[in-house]
């Protein structure tokens, strides 16, 4: 198995892959599919971001996955995994998710205080917590509500017992967490799921993304995923 994968190689193909909750379920898939990163790329006390691959034409970055979609999209990287949460919030034009790959499932949701009641009737404002701003405002500005949205990354859930705003748009799983924190989930935003993402250039242009794609599709299909439109 290569290890160049902090080698400057522009023939390499480069595949970004998200740090956090999607990896665990995304290595067996890319295994599937024919990509296996090197030994490294498992050891915790690794401090790399770019890996080699058993493929010498293709190396991985390990990035956020809000950075993956922006690697792939302005083509430094060609092909990536990313939720459809991400992609729907930044909407690059350059980029592509032709495959579902049916893992990282959860949803994108709203939530507030178990005590705290729905918007006042007529209410046009609402000061909401979130890390995706541009999905936050869509969906208020549907029900003709106004979102000032507050900018976090983490810790959503303490913003509206400390009165930073009264409900959260958040990635929801089981709810425990929500529970846990005296919050009810409201309403359900999107539906998520990790999509394979490649760069529309390098898909025109470059025959082995085109290949890929092919190649976690028919992985996907088998294993009850779809092509994503």
């Amino acid at each position: 198995m290569t290890t160049n994968g902090n080698h400057d190689n522009p023939g390499q193909l480069t595949f970004a892959v998200p740090k956090g909750r999607i990896l665990d379920e995304a290595l067996p898939v890319m295994a599937r599919a024919g990509v296996e990163p090197e030994a490294a790329f498992h050891d915790p006390k690794c401090r790399a971001l770019a890996f080699g691959t058993n493929r010498d034409d293709m190396r991985l970055i390990r990035v956020r996955a809000f950075d993956v979609a922006t690697f792939v999209a302005h083509g430094a990287a060609q092909v990536g995994i990313v939720g459809s949460d991400v992609i729907e919030e930044f909407d690059y034009a350059d980029l592509y998710a032709p495959v579902d790959l049916g893992i990282g499932l959860c949803r994108l949701s709203v939530a507030r205080l178990a005590e705290d009641g729905e918007n006042p009737a007529g209410a046009s404002h609402l000061r909401v917590a979130t890390k995706y701003p541009s999905l936050t405002r869509r969906h208020f500005e549907a029900a003709g509500v106004q979102a000032e949205c507050v900018k976090l990354n983490g810790a959503m859930e303490l913003a509206p017992s400390l009165g930073l705003a009264r409900q959260i748009v958040d990635l929801v799983s089981t709810g425990k967490t929500l529970k846990e924190n005296g919050l009810v989930e409201t309403s359900t935003i999107l539906e998520i799921s990790a999509r394979l993402i490649v760069n529309r250039t390098a898909l025109k242009t470059d025959r082995r993304v085109a290949a890929l794609v092919d190649t976690f599709r028919r992985n996907a299909e088998g294993a009850g995923g779809a092509a994503a439109a």
